[in-house]
């Protein structure tokens, strides 16, 4: 008897113990985790719709994607318009005009005319005096918003802030890298980066050359859009008043527009799309080589596709390297060889060397001429990278990124000179 209470008392005494563990554990693993949260933005038709303004020059701030047409560089502030850059002297670079357009993001320029995203409506702007556009047509709802509430109007995009959660083990958000929370999504800090060439064919007006991270894409006389999963074709034979020709489903993923020769290269979240562009106004599809999942910019210099992954807040990957892809079959595109990278964006081929935005990492230089063992030969330090124009017929390279805009002396790719910069208003 006195045997059996014995061990009655001990089981009693470990079950003690082990509820005391089970609360020491649940106290250990409670914590507070910074995320960054999405929060939702509407605009109603009449926000949407307010009137385009000429502005002053204005300092950049949250300058995003660049294009370059006829010495002038054009740089998107992000979701409020653009800065136009008179570049005749690349050293002395004059801000002269900010044209404020709400919801803006991408750009494209033909024949004097620049083609804008204003959130739902695509606008035609003149800018045959730079220091004076004019808005010439608005084409209404074009363009897809995420959603529409009678009440509030067009949900148009999310607004990231940093928000610091505490978080235990018994909440079902605990070990997760995102989450929703009402319709607000989530996201953990330390998971994600930052959301901070294309060639066009021949055609009678002249057209400009977009960065690597274009939605918007010209191509002879067609204007190219990614609009959600589609891809809108836009008739600009006459370039002052734009008309939708047509739309194609690609995939809900898609991020870039490349296109090269006669093919276009459409850069997605899961790999990389390849169109035949012989009826542009109709491009049919020819192959698509999947790579992981990542935001990803694509760039073609003959038969390699060059395309770099990161880890980032729309794409919730974790690849961060550069993808070299073998395209000589269009229909059955390969893979060389992936190289590892910090966090890159952006990028550019001049000759025989590829330049790389590689976030925080910097700008960096590859030789090319043996794409199965890459040489660095330059790396340009201590400034955020985010896209690259390597200007033809000119040494130059203008890169963007959440320091400014600066421009280099690509004459010798192993020691890139500074020209000039404008950096953002801190």
């Amino acid at each position: 008897m006195k045997n059996r209470w014995q061990t009655i008392s001990l089981l009693l005494i470990l079950i003690g113990f082990m509820f005391s563990i089970s609360s020491c554990l649940k106290d250990s693993c409670e914590g507070t985790n910074t995320f960054i949260r999405y929060n939702p933005i509407y605009k109603t038709v009449d926000e949407i719709r307010q009137d385009i303004q000429i502005l002053p020059p204005r300092s950049l701030e949250n300058p995003g994607k660049i294009y370059y047409y006829k010495d002038h560089i054009i740089v998107n502030e992000n979701r409020e318009g653009l800065h136009i850059i008179d570049n005749t002297n690349p050293e002395n670079p004059i801000n002269i005009s900010f044209i404020q357009i709400p919801g803006n993001v991408d750009m494209a320029v033909k024949g004097d005319m620049m083609y804008v995203d204003n959130y739902i409506d695509l606008l035609t702007i003149d800018i045959s005096d730079p220091s004076n556009p004019v808005l010439q047509e608005r084409l209404n709802d074009v363009f897809s918003s995420i959603s529409l509430n009678s009440e509030l109007g067009h949900l148009v995009y999310y607004e990231p802030t940093e928000e610091t959660i505490e978080i235990d083990c018994s909440d079902p958000r605990w070990g997760n890298v995102s989450f929703w929370q009402g319709d607000s999504r989530f996201f953990d800090l330390n998971s994600v980066s930052s959301p901070l060439s294309n060639t066009s064919g021949g055609s009678a007006a002249p057209a400009g050359v977009a960065g690597s991270m274009a939605r918007f894409a010209i191509y002879n006389d067609f204007l190219y859009t990614i609009d959600n999963r589609d891809v809108d074709v836009f008739d600009i034979t006459t370039v002052t008043n734009p008309a939708l020709e047509n739309t194609f489903a690609v995939s809900w993923d898609i991020e870039t527009l490349f296109p090269y020769e006669d093919k276009m290269f459409i850069g997605a979240e899961s790999g990389m799309y390849i169109y035949d562009m012989a009826d542009a106004s109709n491009p049919t599809y020819l192959s698509k080589f999947e790579h992981a999942r990542a935001c990803d910019p694509v760039f073609v210099k003959d038969n390699y596709a060059y395309v770099t992954l990161r880890d980032g807040t729309p794409c919730e990957g974790f690849a961060n390297q550069l993808d070299i892809i073998d395209i000589t079959s269009l229909t059955n595109p390969t893979l060389v060889k992936s190289y590892d990278m910090s966090n890159p964006h952006g990028l550019s081929i001049k000759g025989n060397h590829i330049y790389i935005c590689d976030g925080d990492s910097g700008l960096k230089v590859y030789n090319l001429e043996d794409v199965e063992d890459l040489e660095l030969t330059d790396r340009v330090k201590n400034f955020d990278t985010y896209d690259i124009i390597s200007l033809l017929g000119k040494d130059i390279a203008l890169v963007v990124g959440k320091d400014g805009l600066y421009q280099f002396d690509t004459t010798d790719p192993s020691d890139l000179k500074e020209i000039s910069s404008i950096e953002i208003n801190r």
